[in-house]
């Protein structure tokens, strides 16, 4: 029997996705390489805090399956998310499984303090972020120094979200990937189909967002 694709990720949250992928693998780059290469690493932070803001509030106001309240569950719940993960049979969520929705979760967290913390940094040689003079220089060092130890913190949950999609690829066949790609997911011929907010308001969201971070960057 063909298999039945019905959509579930709009374009706004895999525009998200994989432009954030690009964005943090750039910014540990040139983070690393230092010098001139900061002025891109602040600029890509920047980039990144607004996907994160934009990506906040399409939780509120998104697509059926980019809401907070479609993918955040109780413990109990979350529990038995974990016996049915590591079971070979495919997860029943359509979305994100429980499990899943509080990475997602956890990782815009870490990211939002990665980029807030950012902004008040500096490399005590010539990068200073933009709000660096809003702050004592004692500050400043104290939040370049969690800006560090953050990124670790981050780094651990992009292993922890790539281990469990290899899981779900090799334990349970579900082509995780493939789904963020396509924005469509297998499901029962029962299952009603997912209809996707107009990206009118997505776009108006976005701008309103980047003219705001915009608007920071420049106190």
């Amino acid at each position: 029997m063909r298999e039945l694709l019905i959509p579930i990720w709009d374009l706004p949250v895999r525009l998200f996705h994989w432009t954030l992928l690009v964005l943090v693998g750039f910014s540990w780059w040139s983070g690393e390489q230092g010098e001139l290469w900061l002025k891109y690493h602040f600029w890509s932070g920047y980039a990144i805090l607004t996907l994160v803001l934009f990506r906040v509030i399409w939780g509120f106001c998104g697509s059926h399956y980019a809401r907070f309240a479609q993918f955040l569950r109780g413990p109990g719940t979350v529990l038995g998310s974990l016996r049915e993960l590591l079971g070979p049979q495919a997860m029943r969520s359509l979305g994100h499984n429980p499990l899943g929705g509080w990475m997602v979760l956890a990782l815009l967290a870490v990211l939002l303090v990665q980029t807030l913390t950012g902004l008040f940094a500096n490399d005590d040689i010539m990068w200073e972020g933009p709000l660096y003079a809003h702050v004592s220089k004692d500050l400043s060092d104290r939040l370049t120094g969690l800006h560090g130890l953050n990124f670790d913190v981050l780094l651990a949950l992009v292993a922890v979200h790539v281990l469990a999609i290899g899981w779900h690829r090799w334990r349970k066949g579900e082509r995780l990937v493939r789904a963020m790609v396509t924005g469509r997911k297998p499901a029962p011929s029962t299952t009603g189909q997912s209809a996707f907010v107009s990206l009118w308001r997505a776009g108006v969201i976005f701008l309103i967002v980047a003219l705001a971070v915009a608007g920071l960057i420049r106190l």
